[in-house]
């Protein structure tokens, strides 16, 4: 969705406000550009005190206000927190989970497939919108919040669950048995009525199946809500979600309880949360990953409806950052930044998660330096806004595959986003964009010069058939270690892996064990030795390339490769395992294929990288991390390069491409021209 403006705004919250400030508060965001909050997502029990009894007092305070200064609204649906009443009226309205059954007291506990929530949540929803109609400024709304399933494990939803399956298999319970293998320890199901709680499975087929029955809750909880909210809002108003990442910490990968994609559907525009490590640990890396998610959901841009401001313990950025910040968000298509939240909350589970305002409520650092983004989005944003991207490089992610990865793990800890990242932050360190697709984007595969696929693990023969029409016509793809090990719904296939590619990539396997002592050799990627060894007395060579050490340079799981009209790019250091091929490439057809067999160092991983990019036809930058290039067009049909220091220390770099405009200093930049950042810093060339 393309906007008219850049979006600059925060989360505002009048109910949870120790005095009446309202005016204060509109004040201070006008004067530092902010143009749009969030409101009414988190109070319910604001709003419905008492069952059928309603107060939007404050809600019409929050719109009044903002209207006044000029502030538009995009108001949420409260259905992510259930009132107390509820609870009391209802108790099983609260969710029965895999670890039995939730109390009240926290957010996100309730069973969205309960009949009894979703008839309070659709009265809410409807008073919610009512209320909001006469508001020309209210410009959209967001479902819900940061949804999932929670893990329902409820009668209603293992009813439906087996709905789901009665009409996936056609009522066959034949052919539910064989395709999950539950002949297994005396696991069939004779009769329908004798389908045992999912809790219980040690089935991998059956227990990722309801894992994506879950996500489908989600997918169908959001549509609707979706088709509620729309019999309200007007053509102009926008509805979305803010949907999250993975959380380590902070956000980190894909997330594993919603097909974004399947999610995003009925949605104007795609929303998304980012979370991210800042002061000396910021790189922008999670700032990337999730706006290439993001912008993935609906192809095209999104809005970031929540970011940090000051945010969580460690995350108070130097000077500099929060600008960095922003701006990288817009380099990655996005059309806003929000912050969660304006104010920090003197009670309750978030007091210590920093808005812009600190607990005094008064001017600070972080607010001071919000009030220059606010300015730079006024004037620079008609040539910010609406940035279209496109990359080389596309990877493909799967649900299926991250489940897979859940049920059988390479080891305890290591999960299919670690795999992800390891890549996708390689790719972000030699500054090669990347897309990310669904495995349901089949047809977009030719747009791309190369293919990256994750731990592939779960496949259809569909999709294996369009990855070897994308090589053989051409394109040139980069799979991992457990690539095509199963089909759709885990049950691994019985033929030579890796399933349907042996021929796409010129070799096989039918071995892997855990890498203990393991180095790689003969690395043809390498430029200044064919051998880097794992072993203990040769953390020298391993230290010039990335600092490995002991066990050695293979970490966690290996392949024992067998090539066949495939080239060796790289072989095991070990005393019994030297014979095999740990790295392959092939040429198949009019493209390649190459197969990492392990998990290796990020450091070997770019080298290896900086090998096959060329050879797709990607030009490897001379400029890499930490600064960061992202390119995009604007709306005037011009190239717009980013340039990030994602460092302490000044950088610089020699701008190669088209004679350019510096765009906050108003200088032109020639090509060749060197290009001077300050710790922290970045620039802006419009060409």
């Amino acid at each position: 969705m393309e906007t008219d403006r850049l979006l600059f705004g925060v989360a505002y919250y009048d109910e949870y406000l120790p005095y009446d400030r309202i005016e204060t508060d509109m004040k201070m965001m006008e004067k530092a550009g902010i143009n749009v909050i969030r409101i009414a997502e988190s109070t319910w029990s604001t709003w419905e005190p008492q069952e059928g009894v309603f107060d939007f007092t404050r809600l019409h305070r929050m719109l009044s206000a903002s209207a006044k200064h000029n502030i538009s609204v995009i108001v949420g649906t409260p259905t992510y927190a259930v009132p107390a009443w509820l609870a009391a009226k209802c108790p099983d309205v609260i969710a029965e989970t895999h670890d039995g059954p939730e109390r009240y007291g926290r957010r996100q506990n309730m069973d969205i497939t309960h009949p009894i929530y979703l008839k309070h949540a659709e009265i809410i929803i409807r008073r919610l919108m009512e209320e909001t109609v006469p508001y020309k400024h209210v410009i959209g709304f967001q479902l819900d919040n940061e949804t999932k399933a929670y893990d329902t494990c409820s009668e209603y939803a293992q009813k439906k669950f087996i709905r789901y399956l009665k009409e996936k298999f056609h009522d066959d319970l034949d052919a539910l048995n064989h395709s999950f293998g539950l002949d297994y320890w005396s696991n069939r199901i004779n009769a329908w009525e004798d389908f045992p709680d999912v809790r219980g499975t040690i089935n991998g087929s059956l227990g990722a199946e309801y894992e994506k029955f879950q996500r489908k809750l989600v997918t169908d909880f959001l549509a609707w809500q979706h088709a509620i909210v729309s019999e309200y809002a007007r053509p102009d108003q926008f509805i979305t979600q803010n949907f999250d990442y993975e959380w380590r910490g902070y956000s980190f990968g894909m997330q594993p309880d919603v097909n974004h994609w399947e999610a995003a559907m009925p949605l104007t525009v795609a929303g998304c949360d980012i979370y991210h490590p800042s002061a000396q640990h910021l790189t922008g890396k999670e700032i990337s990953f999730g706006g290439d998610i993001a912008r993935s959901m609906k192809k095209g841009n999104y809005l970031v409806l929540e970011t940090e401001a000051q945010g969580n313990h460690g995350w108070l950025h130097y000077p500099g950052q929060l600008r960095l910040q922003a701006f990288g968000h817009l380099a990655s298509g996005s059309n806003s930044v929000m912050y969660w939240h304006w104010h920090s909350i003197h009670n309750s589970f978030e007091s210590y998660w920093k808005g812009v305002l600190s607990h005094n409520l008064q001017e600070n650092a972080t607010y001071k330096e919000a009030c220059t983004i606010g300015a730079d989005f006024a004037a620079y944003g008609d040539h910010l806004k609406n940035l279209r991207k496109k990359a080389d490089v596309a990877f493909l992610l799967s649900n299926e595959s991250l489940t897979g990865l859940k049920w059988f793990p390479v080891r305890p800890g290591l999960q299919y986003n670690d795999i992800v990242r390891w890549l996708y932050d390689a790719f972000y360190e030699l500054n090669i964009e990347c897309d990310i697709l669904s495995v349901n984007d089949t047809d977009l595969f030719g747009q791309y010069k190369m293919l990256v696929t994750p731990v592939l693990y779960s496949v259809s023969d569909t999709l294996v058939n369009c990855l070897q029409h994308y090589a053989e016509e051409g394109g040139h793809l980069i799979s991992t270690f457990k690539t095509a090990f199963s089909d759709p719904v885990l049950k691994i296939y019985p033929d030579n892996q890796p399933h349907g590619l042996t021929d796409v990539f010129g070799m096989t396997y039918d071995q892997f064990t855990d890498a203990v002592n393991v180095g790689l050799k003969n690395c043809v990627f390498l430029t200044d030795t064919d051998t880097v060894h794992g072993a203990a007395d040769d953390r020298a060579a391993c230290a010039a390339h990335g600092g490995c050490t002991a066990p050695g340079t293979v970490h966690d799981w290996m392949e024992l490769l067998i090539p066949g009209a495939a080239r060796v790019l790289a072989s095991y250091n070990h005393p019994y395992w030297g014979e095999y091929a740990a790295v392959t490439e092939n040429q198949y057809g009019k493209g390649s294929a190459v197969y990492l067999g392990c998990y290796f160092d990020k450091a070997f991983l770019k080298e290896l990288l900086s090998y096959l990019l060329p050879k797709a036809g990607i030009p490897l930058p001379a400029t890499q991390f930490p600064v960061v290039l992202k390119r995009g067009v604007n709306a005037y049909g011009k190239e717009i390069t980013y340039c990030f220091n994602y460092a302490d220390e000044p950088a610089s770099f020699t701008w190669h491409g088209k004679d350019g405009v510096l765009l906050m200093q108003g200088r032109h930049v020639k090509n060749g021209e060197t290009v001077s950042l300050k710790g922290w810093d970045f620039a802006i060339i419009e060409q």
